[in-house]
């Protein structure tokens, strides 16, 4: 069974994403497939868990629901992205069924604008990881 998710107003994260220098750190590989967890940190602030879900993926089980589907195509089209809580952890939902660093770095850099910050403030350490199989 999938997690719920539920949609997250921007304004209603820490202001400290909006004012300083963030780094987003994956604790998993990009390549390793749909869900590629991570977490947000500022010098001086707890780390915020934040993980990339890419919600077309199908198999073996659907990972998110039509409408959260619909409302990720729907931001990304309009330059943003669709924020929501999944187990209690911020999620960014994303079209696709997986992710490329430019894919993860395009994410982050609607995060950024979503909570009024410049992309030039945000920072990314990825793990490649090993690509998942068919």
């Amino acid at each position: 069974m999938r997690p719920e998710l539920r949609d997250i107003d921007p304004f209603d994260l820490p202001e400290w994403l909006g004012v300083s220098d963030v780094t987003w750190s994956a604790e998993s590989g990009v390549r390793s497939g749909r869900d590629v967890r991570g977490a947000l940190s500022a010098d001086g602030e707890d780390d915020l868990p934040c993980d990339l879900l890419a919600v077309d993926d199908a198999w073996p089980e659907p990972v998110a629901d039509d409408e959260t589907r619909v409302h990720a195509h729907q931001a990304w089209r309009h330059g943003q992205v669709h924020l929501v809580r999944r187990a209690d952890r911020l999620t960014l939902a994303v079209p696709g069924s997986g992710f490329s660093a430019d894919l993860v770095l395009d994410a982050l850099g609607r995060l950024a604008k979503a909570v009024g910050a410049s992309p030039d403030d945000y920072a990314a350490r990825l793990r490649i990881g090993a690509e998942r199989g068919p």
